[in-house]
């Protein structure tokens, strides 16, 4: 499997005052389908501060706003992973409803010391996860 789907409804808070998603709660819909592909490999955030002494931030994040999710659409969110180097990974995230594309993010990602807050190498195991997932064509 080299994707994972999440899908979330869109309520009222999500919305600006004409039921359109406002443009800056995507981010939060791709940081949920983020969090739970990193469950879906094994991994919560929670575990890697507490057994690695890291915490995933976002260094970078590019998006193309495409078209609009409304109130009451069901939102996918598509997350795959894109490239792993030695302290970060990309990730290519896709918001989609039945109507078609919303939003394409691809985000930069970073693990840090949680003391120091410093890069620090990406653990051996997230690692094999990462890249047994990566895709292969991008």
């Amino acid at each position: 499997m080299t994707e994972f789907r999440h899908n979330y409804r869109i309520y009222y808070e999500d919305t600006d005052a004409g039921g359109i998603v406002y443009y800056s709660n995507y981010f939060k819909f791709a940081e949920r389908g983020r969090t739970e592909a990193m469950r879906e490999l094994g991994f919560e955030n929670s575990a890697l501060r507490d057994s690695d002494g890291i915490i995933i931030v976002v260094r970078k994040a590019e998006v193309d706003y495409l078209a609009s999710a409304r109130l009451d659409d069901v939102v996918t969110v598509i997350t795959e992973v894109t490239d792993v180097k030695n302290s970060s990974f990309w990730m290519q995230q896709t918001i989609e409803t039945d109507h078609g594309v919303c939003c394409l993010i691809k985000i930069l990602l970073v693990c840090i010391d949680v003391l120091g807050g410093r890069p620090k190498k990406i653990p051996d195991g997230l690692r094999k996860e990462l890249e047994s997932h990566r895709m292969l064509v991008h």
